[in-house]
């Protein structure tokens, strides 16, 4: 198994796209740059933020290839390659594995109530299908189905289970998770932007932050003040994305976060349908805070 360390900001990169929805390969080369440049941790391939419940295998193919050649080993690439059955996350696992991925990160099935025994079985099998790292993924909110504390632990005996990416927002859920961590090697990230800095505090290792693609120069601040020692300084960081995050209300989070970017000048298209549309009201109010965290020197 690869050996790598999973920590720190690692944003969930967005898809471009073009008018008619296609992937814009040339543009994602940019915006991983992009990332790389601003001090970032890894990066994320088609995660939620990615549009990974709205992409085909080959284009995640494609992606995945113009991402791990565009940042040529600097960073850990990671590939999200959780699917409803596990056959066919197995066969994703795989293809992210031949690609040159280094992390596999993996949601929990949707749509489907799954048992814990359920869950756990799921995962075991695509754990021993492949040789690589995998991060477990919880979203219940998304998914319906959500990975117990029990159930987690369970996993994290398994040699290339190495932690898990906590996007529930519920504060005692992570509790468990990092107490988890506590007894062996295993990382936890918050995937929950508003909890970054607690997670940190408290033993975590870093996080998937959707708002690193509009803020990576800020969130990469936070992590390496709280590293530092600099506590006032990674919370003023961590309440400054508040202003942004509360823009989330007029759309789905991958929404806002996409058109923020084109907002900052990038070709990244919209959404691909139905999930692309914010309301005008939406759209003045994110320009504003754009603005208004510019002038505070945010980027």
């Amino acid at each position: 198994m690869k050996p790598v360390e999973v920590r720190g900001i690692i944003p969930p990169v967005i898809t471009p796209m073009g008018p008619d929805e296609e992937v814009n390969l040339e543009e994602l080369r940019r915006q991983v740059e992009r990332l790389l440049e601003s001090g970032v941790h890894g990066i994320f391939c088609f995660g939620t933020n990615g549009e990974g419940y709205a992409l085909d295998g080959g284009e995640k193919r494609q992606i995945l290839k113009a991402a791990v050649s565009q940042v040529r080993g600097r960073v850990p690439v990671y590939a999200g390659t959780g699917c409803v059955t596990t056959r066919e996350t197995t066969a994703q696992s795989r293809m992210a594995c031949e690609e040159g991925a280094d992390v596999l990160s993996i949601v929990t099935p949707s749509f489907g109530a799954a048992s814990q025994q359920e869950l756990y079985d799921h995962y075991a099998a695509v754990a021993r299908a492949v040789d690589l790292p995998i991060l477990l993924y919880n979203i219940p909110a998304r998914t319906g189905n959500a990975l117990l504390p029990e159930t987690v632990a369970r996993l994290a005996q398994l040699p290339n289970i190495v932690g898990i990416k906590d996007s529930s927002g519920d504060w005692n859920s992570m509790l468990a998770y990092l107490e988890i961590g506590k007894s062996r090697d295993f990382a936890v990230l918050s995937g929950n932007d508003g909890l970054i800095l607690d997670c940190l505090r408290s033993g975590g290792k870093g996080a998937v932050a959707g708002c690193a693609n509009v803020y990576p120069r800020t969130l990469v601040s936070l992590y390496h003040r709280f590293l530092a020692g600099d506590g006032e300084g990674a919370q003023r960081e961590q309440e400054s994305l508040a202003s942004f995050r509360k823009c989330f209300q007029y759309g789905g989070s991958g929404t806002v976060i996409k058109a923020a970017v084109a907002m900052l000048g990038y070709d990244v298209g919209r959404c691909r349908a139905p999930f692309h549309l914010l309301p005008q009201e939406g759209a003045a109010a994110l320009k504003r805070v754009l603005e208004e965290n510019r002038e505070k020197g945010m980027g």
